[in-house]
């Protein structure tokens, strides 16, 4: 099967992309650490961004727990519509192209970090942290409530709620 047909769930998934073979692709999982941001980039792109963390789990030689956290800073050109499902501790599936960047401290000094170009993302359920409502809910249940306060309810007591 060419990679250009290959679908999702399939053996060829999610190496159909395009990619050269020269960038360094990842697939990982990990949790979203806060709300995602959409941004604009010159007035005519947006660009959303949000923040995963892997967490590992061992134990090192004196047998004691020991957690590893590597942060990831993605950013995804696709879908700004996406941007209102990535909430803090919702469990994402990322494929893309990653590379490791630098910043420079207040002492000049590099600070390395790694940073996600995101090609694809899969939401895989939400964590002990995610919030249990979907996007416009809350807007739905405000309305509803305001419309009952003002006392804008049918005056036909004769409708079934159902």
């Amino acid at each position: 099967m060419p990679l250009s047909k290959a679908k999702r769930g399939s053996a060829e998934w999610p190496y159909r992309t395009g990619y050269s073979q020269k960038q360094m692709r990842m697939l990982f999982t990990g949790c979203i650490t806060a709300d995602a941001a959409v941004r604009e980039i010159g007035g005519t792109r947006k660009v959303t961004g949000f923040t995963v963390a892997i967490n590992d789990h061992f134990k090192d030689r004196e047998g004691a727990k020991k957690t590893l956290t590597t942060f990831i800073e993605c950013s995804y050109w696709v879908n700004h519509g996406l941007a209102a499902y990535l909430t803090r501790g919702v469990v994402v599936e990322i494929f893309g192209r990653v590379e490791a960047k630098a910043w420079l401290d207040s002492e000049n000094k590099p600070k390395p970090y790694l940073a996600c170009t995101v090609k694809d993302v899969r939401l895989c359920g939400t964590g002990g942290n995610a919030r249990q409502e979907k996007p416009g809910v809350a807007a739905l249940q405000g309305a509803a409530a305001n419309e009952a306060a003002s006392g804008a309810a049918s005056t036909n007591d004769d409708d079934l709620p159902f």
